[in-house]
């Protein structure tokens, strides 16, 4: 009996281990993102664009608007954050300046259930739409800040692109150089990993350390 829980527990850990290894594939999956709209960017002959962070905590905060609604992203029932909000809530929270923002050109959000990675979100979430491709792609923008958050370390998953045409260095300036950080979330060009976007994560972390205290517990048995 003991021998069989041993087996199965050992199982389970392998399979723990490979789980973990695929959903970690980056510390911040938002930087990963902005390099893959980059990539397609340019393959179209568009021009890549510089990454802001002030304008990616502003994405996150974009985000956080919805409070966790994903039916308000698309369809009928579509919404979207008045643009006093930028101003008024938005750039106070990330610590940018306010006297600093410059247009938004261009969002894209998406929304769904499960966290995926984010070359597949880029495919299969935010491009669905012609619309959201010619944003993309819009040769007017010059700078991207991109953002992911859960709603508490779970799903549903939020991830939001947003354009501007601001000065590299000008727009989006951050208070004392850095953004506030709003957990569990990630914004691109933070400097920072990427924390609790995917509870998953944490939960077969833990999976993991328990796996393996018993797994040494079946080994003294056995042995």
């Amino acid at each position: 009996m003991a021998t069989s829980l041993c087996i199965i527990f050992c199982i389970l850990f392998i399979s723990s281990s490979s789980a973990l290894d695929e959903k970690n594939v980056t510390k911040n999956p938002a930087d990963e993102l902005v390099a893959i709209v980059n990539i397609n960017r340019t393959s179209h002959k568009s021009s890549s664009l510089t990454n802001n962070p002030g304008l990616a905590c502003i994405a996150l905060q974009y985000i956080k608007a919805y409070q966790g609604k994903c039916d308000e992203v698309g369809g009928p029932d579509a919404k979207k954050p008045a643009e006093s909000e930028f101003a008024e809530t938005f750039a106070p929270n990330c610590g940018v300046e306010v006297a600093t923002l410059a247009p938004i050109t261009g969002r894209v959000l998406g929304c769904q259930s499960k966290y995926i990675k984010p070359d597949k979100v880029f495919t299969q979430i935010l491009t669905m739409k012609s619309t959201s491709l010619n944003i993309i792609y819009n040769t007017t923008h010059t700078e991207i800040g991109a953002a992911v958050s859960g709603s508490d370390g779970g799903g549903p998953y939020f991830w939001c692109l947003l354009f501007s045409n601001g000065k590299s260095n000008s727009s989006f300036v951050l208070e004392r150089g850095e953004a506030k950080i709003t957990r569990p979330s990630c914004f691109s060009g933070a400097n920072d990993e990427c924390s609790g976007v995917n509870g998953l994560l944490e939960n077969l972390s833990f999976l993991m350390i328990f796996v393996g205290v018993f797994v040494v517990g079946c080994y003294t048995i056995l042995v």
